[in-house]
């Protein structure tokens, strides 16, 4: 089975450095010429004597080249399911430590944000803690957080809107909350959403969350059944613990500026560009790309 090596670049003289590295080491895998995504952006190649070794090679080439690649099958390139993680992946923040700011307890709050999404402590239990330590936040600050804090991350909406213009769904799933996750799915343009509930008394933060808790385990599960457990047609985007699990059963699985733990395990990476680079590895041209 043939493979393709996606490369993209932040900026020209990257690209240029990026394309001689990997013209030296390519063509012992039978490499066609590149074909251009992007001018100066992005190409591929075609590889078709590539081997198990190959990402390695590859890997040790672009060492210390800040662009993004990805080795790939050739076939079925293009995903008609798009699964999102939302807070560090879509937007460039995460929402609960935005909140603990708000409660004054920015400092511990996001210390066992960075463990949990590390893989270093259990989600649940973690999200269970977190949510107890902004019990009594007026509800005002969850809009004043979201107007003031939460920002779409560059290319979000013209992946979502370019994936949905070719016919492919769109999911954001989150182990955040619904106030944030139906605001952000509107921005993008998601079809849907699907995250965890803070619970109130109508006027403050019962320190609570709804269960059961959207944690990896489930963020796996709406991957199945968005996908009709057809998982294969599906590109899936995060970047903690709570995401390797979709990441790994997705037919394209992409750590977008992700811990360790995902990046060491994900079959695709996107570190130095936008997301935009998730529909270049899809074989998407520029031209094709939509963010109406």
């Amino acid at each position: 089975m043939n493979s393709v090596l996606v490369v993209v670049a932040p900026e020209a003289a990257l690209y240029r450095d990026a394309l001689m590295t990997l013209g030296s080491v390519i063509g012992i895998y039978g490499a066609t010429p590149p074909k251009v995504l992007s001018p100066w952006e992005a190409c591929e190649w075609t590889l078709p004597e590539a081997d198990e070794g190959a990402r390695d090679v590859i890997e040790q080439a672009m060492d210390g080249i800040d662009a993004d690649w990805a080795l790939l099958p050739a076939e079925g390139r293009r995903k008609t399911l798009l699964v999102a993680d939302m807070d560090s992946t879509i937007i460039g923040c995460e929402c609960i430590d935005e909140l603990a700011d708000f409660a004054g307890r920015k400092a511990e709050i996001s210390a066992i944000t960075e463990r949990a999404m590390r893989g270093e402590l259990d989600f649940e239990a973690a999200l269970t803690e977190r949510v107890a330590m902004l019990k009594g936040l007026p509800l005002s600050a969850l809009q004043q957080c979201f107007d003031d804090r939460v920002r779409l991350n560059p290319g979000a909406r013209t992946l979502v809107q370019t994936m949905r213009a070719h016919g492919a769904r769109c999911a954001l799933v989150s182990g955040g909350f619904t106030f944030f996750t139906s605001r952000v799915a509107q921005l993008a343009g998601f079809d849907v959403e699907r995250a965890n509930t803070l619970i109130d008394d109508g006027a403050a933060l019962a320190g609570a969350v709804g269960q059961p808790i959207l944690g990896r385990e489930a963020k796996l599960a709406a991957l199945m059944e968005e996908s009709a457990n057809a998982p294969a047609a599906a590109i899936a985007l995060g970047d903690g613990a709570n995401d390797l699990a979709m990441i790994k059963a997705a037919g394209l699985g992409v750590a977008y500026r992700a811990k360790p733990i995902v990046a060491a395990e994900a079959g695709a990476k996107i570190d130095f560009t936008t997301l935009e680079t998730a529909l270049f590895y899809q074989g998407y041209r520029r031209a094709e790309f939509s963010a109406s």
